[in-house]
């Protein structure tokens, strides 16, 4: 009897996800103020309101939020973590410095608060910023730096 085999042809497949990146949008801005004798704090929401405690005046002009896009995989969620440290803004003239600190978010910092929806969200952060008097910090355009971490989970 002759032997009878069959051969069939079987399917293999992978698939390449979204990298999870993270990229700021729009820059952290307290605005336009001025220090007076004591100095104090000028507070910036994630919803890009502002107030100030002590001795500022709060000039006219536009301050805003720190806005980050989150893009991934989707319906994937993912943890945020402010900095722990504050950041340093220094004067370009002067050098003279001013530091930014309580850091907050949209959604909120902590693990799996974000979400994924159709592979991307929005992040909105502020923080802030104590302000010294005016000999602390007179006046000129005042930079810096922080780093935010977006964990994949």
């Amino acid at each position: 009897m002759a032997q009878v085999s069959a051969t069939a042809t079987g399917h293999i497949y992978a698939e390449i996800i979204p990298v999870f990146s993270a990229n700021e949008v729009s820059q952290m801005f307290f605005g336009k103020f001025s220090p007076g004798a004591t100095g104090g704090e000028v507070i910036l929401t994630p919803e890009s309101t502002i107030s100030v405690l002590g001795d500022i005046y709060a000039g006219s002009g536009t301050h805003n939020a720190a806005i980050f896009c989150i893009s991934g995989d989707n319906s994937v969620t993912y943890s945020i973590s402010l900095p722990t440290e504050p950041a340093t803004l220094t004067n370009t003239a002067s050098s003279k410095t001013m530091v930014v600190n309580n850091w907050v978010s949209v959604p909120e910092s902590g693990i799996g608060e974000g979400n994924l929806e159709n592979g991307s969200q929005m992040v909105y952060v502020g923080a802030t910023l104590t302000v010294g008097t005016i000999e602390d910090n007179p006046p000129g355009l005042y930079s810096g730096t922080y780093k935010i971490t977006f964990d994949f989970n």
